[in-house]
């Protein structure tokens, strides 16, 4: 394994190498960094080209930042050719080996290793790193499969392990990068484009739509049709065009079955109902299932379905009957998710609340509206909220361009001002 030190050498930063570390995204590193020091294993997932590996590298930079020599890093990406030789948990072990050989660091040592799913039995590998106690290892790695953290890891590593989420970019984060003020017509532009990283860097629609196109087509053939042997691949394809094209609507897997049969073609149940559960696990949409909020319990059955990111529907559906309430309320949802609510669909006597959002300390009941632009509109969204008056904080978003009274408890906020607000609760 010697040999292959040198070809890996330009992707570490070792003999002061430099490493592109992209934009800093803060609210990620600042709950990484609290969780350093130990052999807790941090585990970052997330679809693919979302940023995980400039965070790994952000982080590095920082433990180096705070004292850390940089021999005392290894950096290992699955997705670039230079590291094809690591197939198996033994390659993993000897390239580990052959590194405290040849550098012999003093210390802590900090292995990052990117898209670990693509070495085989790689859990094995990983759990007698992290329990070996004569050697200071602190391991990160990133998986772009939520099937990363089930089965035998999580037997294999149960407490010994914590999970970070990452996700496209947030409005915030979006405002940032661009240095715009977090206002109205920034939070419209963030709508058009989305917050795919490298979206941020193409320079006109056409050039954003292959970009899509080829991630869209990436993921699907390394994340969903490989691994899982996928043979009817249009299938596959029909089944995410159309959860986008119906993204923030009610759908069943039944109701999809039949929608495709009235396309002719055929399908079974249970084939859709895996085919959505393979896309939920490479993170391309995600699920938002129905609560009774009365009867306090999940709902069978009708569910909605959340694209991980706007740009899928505006660059590769553009001309699909979607309306702006739509697309702004699969922001919220995603702006919720980034902060760690666990999110429902809340189903109150004949009425939708489109968010339940709750964490270990609050629960918040989330009605989206692109704006309220009459009375019978303004009436049909604060009802749905009435409906559960005194159970938890309410909030009425929307993008009007004045801010509304609170009306019988339910605090109207403008899309664009609702982080600033989720900040100042979460802090309480």
């Amino acid at each position: 394994m010697d040999e292959f030190l040198d070809l890996i050498a330009p992707y570490n930063l070792w003999n002061g190498n430099s490493l592109p570390m992209g934009f800093e995204r803060r609210s990620y590193t600042d709950r990484l960094m609290k969780y350093t020091g130990n052999r807790l294993i941090k585990v970052l997932t997330g679809q693919r080209r979302v940023g995980k590996s400039y965070i790994m590298r952000q982080i590095a930079m920082e433990l180096i930042d705070n004292g850390i020599p940089r021999e005392n890093t290894l950096f290992i990406n699955r997705e670039l050719a230079a590291f094809d030789f690591i197939r198996r948990a033994s390659d993993l072990n000897g390239l580990v080996d052959a590194y405290r050989r040849k550098f012999r660091p003093e210390g802590r040592i900090f292995i990052f290793i990117d898209e670990v799913q693509e070495i085989e039995a790689w859990e094995r590998a990983i759990n007698s790193m992290s329990q070996d106690y004569t050697v200071e290892i602190e391991i990160f790695i990133s998986g772009s499969n939520s099937r990363l953290l089930s089965g035998e890891l999580a037997s294999l590593l149960s407490g010994r392990y914590v999970e970070f989420p990452i996700f496209p970019l947030s409005f915030s984060e979006y405002a940032r990068i661009h240095d715009l003020p977090a206002d109205r017509p920034t939070y419209l532009r963030y709508m058009t484009d989305g917050g795919l990283p490298e979206l941020i860097h193409l320079p006109d629609k056409e050039v954003k739509e292959r970009y899509l196109c080829g991630l869209r087509d990436s993921i699907m053939l390394k994340d969903i049709v490989k691994r899982y042997a996928i043979k009817d691949v249009g299938l596959l394809e029909n089944l995410f065009a159309y959860l986008v094209n119906n993204a923030s609507s009610m759908v069943s897997v039944t109701g999809i079955v039949n929608y495709i049969k009235s396309r002719g073609s055929k399908s079974s149940y249970d084939t859709v109902a895996a085919y959505l559960l393979y896309l939920q696990e490479a993170y391309l949409i995600h699920r938002s299932d129905r609560y009774n909020i009365a009867g306090k319990e999940l709902l069978a059955g009708n569910f909605k379905a959340y694209i991980n990111d706007q740009a899928y529907h505006n660059y590769l559906f553009p001309t699909a009957r979607f309306g702006n309430g739509y697309l702004l309320e699969g922001i919220v949802y995603m702006e919720l998710l980034r902060r760690g609510y666990k999110v429902n669909t809340g189903i109150i006597r004949d009425r939708e609340v489109d968010f339940i959002a709750t964490d270990e300390r609050t629960t918040l009941y989330i009605q989206v509206a692109y704006m309220l632009t009459d009375e019978s509109t303004a009436e049909r969204e604060y009802a749905s909220l009435e409906c559960v008056n005194g159970i938890g904080e309410r909030l009425l978003v929307t993008l009007d361009d004045f801010s509304f009274p609170t009306r019988n408890g339910i605090r109207h906020v403008q899309a664009w001002k609702l982080p600033a607000l989720l900040d100042s609760m979460q802090d309480l």
